[in-house]
Formats: C-alpha cells, sequence, structure tokens
C-alpha cells in the first residue's frame, strides 16, 4: 500500500492506520529528516528478520539503529548515560543523527551485536516521532539503499512503491526523500568520534 501522510501536520487516522500494521508485525518504509527507511516493531522478531534479510545484513556484525521519541526513551535502552553525552544528545536532538551507544538489557536479543551496541535516532520529523509515539516503543530504522549508480539512496516514495510494494505492507509518502544519510557519532569512547559524516552537523556547546 502506498500511503500518502502529510509531512507537517500528519493526519492521525492515517498514522493510527500505519500503527496497526506495525503492530500486526508488518514492515513499513517511512520518511525521515535525512532519507527514506526500512522500519519495524523492534519487538517483533520475525519482522527484524525479514527486514535484516531484505537489507542482507547479519545482526551480530550489523549496527542496527532505533528510532526513539525523545531522550527518555533512548535512556529506556541504553546504558546509564554521563552528563557530557546527554548533553551531546541534548543538544542535537532532535536532529539528522545516529549516536552509537552501551545497550541495555532491555533492547531485544536481535539488535545485540557482538559490540554490544545500539543506534540510536530521533529525528527532526513529524511522521516518525508520531509513530513510534503511538506504537509506545521504538521502531528499527535501516536506511533504504539504491543500487543506482548516482543516487546511493532511493529519494522517489512512487518509485520505492514500485520496487517495494510486494516486500514490505505500507510505504509512506510524504514527498522526496533526501540523499545524504545521518552523521553517525560513536559515543561508546572517551571522547565522542565521527564515524560517518552526513546531514547532521555536530554541535558540542
Amino acid at each position: 500500500m502506498l500511503l500518502k501522510i502529510n509531512a507537517d501536520n500528519p493526519e492521525g487516522r492515517k498514522i493510527n492506520q500505519v500503527i496497526e500494521k506495525l503492530n500486526e508485525g508488518g514492515i513499513i518504509i517511512y520518511p525521515t529528516d535525512t532519507v527514506y527507511g526500512l522500519g519495524c516493531d523492534i519487538n517483533n522478531q520475525a519482522a527484524v528478520e525479514k527486514i535484516c534479510r531484505l537489507r542482507r545484513l547479519d545482526p551480530k556484525d550489523a549496527m542496527l539503529a532505533i528510532i526513539c521519541k525523545d531522550i527518555s526513551q533512548v535512556q529506556e535502552f541504553t546504558q546509564q548515560i554521563d552528563n557530557p553525552t546527554f548533553k551531546l544528545l541534548k543538544r542535537n536532538l532532535p536532529g539528522a543523527f545516529t549516536f552509537i551507544l552501551p545497550a541495555a538489557g532491555s533492547v531485544p536479543k536481535m539488535f545485540r551485536n557482538r559490540k554490544k551496541t545500539i543506534g540510536i535516532r530521533i529525528p527532526d520529523h513529524n511522521i516518525p516521532l508520531q509513530l513510534v509515539e503511538g506504537l509506545g516503543r521504538p521502531i528499527l530504522t535501516t536506511s533504504l539503499k539504491s543500487d543506482d549508480e548516482i543516487l546511493e539512496y532511493f529519494t522517489d516514495p512512487e518509485l520505492i512503491y514500485e520496487d517495494f510494494q510486494k516486500l514490505v505492507d505500507i510505504v509512506i509518502d510524504s514527498g522526496n526523500g533526501g540523499n545524504t544519510p545521518s552523521t553517525v557519532v560513536d559515543c561508546t569512547q572517551e571522547k565522542p568520534i565521527v564515524l560517518r559524516l552526513g546531514a547532521g552537523m555536530l554541535e558540542f556547546s
């Protein structure tokens, strides 16, 4: 299903329709403040496994990420965040970042890679934030990569639907997405390390 949702003022009925599908174990493609992503309920192991197969990811090695609604929810799925890291998150989120943090025991087993870390996103985009809010728990997020030689990521939701309509349950169309992924910041060391420079410009103070 291709479902048009207004990015600035998402229609509640349509958001609830997507949440219902997530609760059923469905897989969705949805917009973020960077690129379109593949997602599902983090508690549905079958859905997570299917996304890993679609993206050819090994959960034991992959740095899987989740979308949270706010920093309070981030703290539910990570080990205790020290004060400098908390300030860094507070200053830069919501925003175009994936912060790598030590995973807490509450993180589903599928997400516990060998490094025992988890990627955290709070995108500056109404649709994924409202989905997480309504679902009551985070959703898996992984970028929707393209095989195109020019565009690394899918940007046109109608073309996304053409390619993925038989592989996912819902493709959300909120207009063209970007082609630059999030900036990835490793916060598991003594000082934050930028592993991938993307759309977000990190502010420290």
